[in-house]
């Protein structure tokens, strides 16, 4: 049987949290919005799963709105903070260097349309130096937006400490929290975040739920119109079924992560070790400050499509980094950023082990590897 160590692009759903679905696909069937049984029936799943999911990040179920996924909570907050910034004469963007692509594009989609951008750098481990937050800053700047963890290398970013120097400026800060949600403690108080993005696909949850945290004192414009849903911000017809899931996968991830980070963390060291012999191998990302599931290799002279096939073909599937980005002809712009050679990011791929990765899966890898390796 194939071996699934492809975590960052999505997760098995959790057989709990399907339990917890079920009855919004059949019996309890009625639309959040309607008075009657069937209607209030709906209604409490939802907000019982809103109470669930703002547990998760410290925040209140008032702060949290349901989407459809990490990339329109991304494009949401984006968008919404900066039509509404720029009532004030805020026309100025901060992002970094390595972000996913639903805020990098958005990023560059609102620079086309008049904005100033400013993309941070990253160092070789890709993490954002605060000080290089501080330096970009404008009188006209209007949101900062700087992920929580990188999709594609695991890194973890000093959050806390950017929040903390935005917070004094009284400028708004969003996070893409996507990759990182249910995967480490997140608190947006302790954060000094203002927005804040999650997917309930990463975290063993259902695809087609996202999760935008917006802070109750920051003003967005609203993403639809036609409908009071998500208190007049987002109209159209909740999606009972996999809010429900969502909230479920939040719980669980929250009461496991810690123990779930010990074993992930162990199972990536055990991997990293046993690649590390590899002639011409080299490891991306940081050793410490990083997501515990996330390993990113190359090997040098093995393209990166020759080694993604070679270990599908042996039964492991994994990937060349971010999802969003697959097939494209372009080295990752996160490695790049990093200042890894083109040539050399060519090689990369992205192994991501998660809730139901055994250790045997990750030994057999690993042998595979070396045997490609050496041939």
């Amino acid at each position: 049987m194939p071996v699934y160590l492809d975590y960052a692009a999505t997760t098995p759903l959790d057989a709990r949290v399907l339990m917890a679905m079920q009855p919004y696909l059949t019996e309890v069937c009625g639309n959040p919005s309607s008075l009657h049984c069937f209607g209030q029936a709906a209604r409490r799943g939802v907000m019982r799963a809103r109470e669930e999911t703002a547990a998760l990040i410290g925040a209140s179920p008032s702060e949290v709105f349901f989407t459809s996924g990490g990339t329109e909570s991304d494009n949401w907050a984006l968008r919404g903070l900066a039509e509404e910034r720029r009532k004030a004469g805020c026309r100025h963007i901060v992002t970094s260097a390595v972000e996913h692509p639903a805020v990098r594009e958005t990023c560059r989609d609102l620079a086309a349309h008049g904005y100033a951008l400013t993309e941070v750098p990253v160092d070789a481990a890709g993490r954002v130096a605060p000080s290089d937050v501080a330096a970009a800053l404008r009188e006209d700047t209007a949101l900062v937006t700087i992920m929580t963890a990188n999709n594609e290398v695991g890194t973890l970013q000093p959050i806390a400490e950017i929040g903390a120097l935005l917070r004094a400026r009284g400028i708004p800060f969003h996070t893409d929290a996507v990759q990182a949600a249910g995967h480490v403690p997140l608190d947006v108080e302790e954060l000094h975040v203002d927005a804040l993005s999650l997917s309930a696909h990463k975290f063993c949850g259902p695809k087609g739920v996202g999760v935008l945290y917006v802070r109750r004192t920051l003003r967005i414009a609203p993403l639809l119109y036609g409908g009071a849903q998500e208190r007049d911000m987002r109209a159209g017809t909740e999606n009972v079924a996999g809010i429900v899931g969502c909230g479920c996968a939040a719980t669980i991830a929250r009461v496991e992560m810690g123990a779930e980070d010990v074993r992930l963390r162990a199972a990536a060291a055990s991997l990293r070790t046993a690649l590390s012999d590899i002639d011409g191998i080299r490891f991306y990302g940081p050793r410490e400050e990083r997501l515990a599931g996330i390993l990113s290799f190359g090997i040098r002279d093995i393209p990166q499509d020759t080694l993604l096939i070679r270990l599908d073909l042996a039964g492991f599937a994994v990937s060349g980094g971010s999802a969003c980005s697959a097939g494209a002809a372009h080295p990752s712009h996160v490695l790049c950023a990093m200042g890894c050679p083109p040539e050399e990011a060519r090689t990369a791929i992205r192994v991501s082990l998660g809730r139901f990765t055994r250790e045997d899966d990750v030994a057999a890898f690993a042998d595979t590897v070396r045997a490609i390796a050496k041939e």
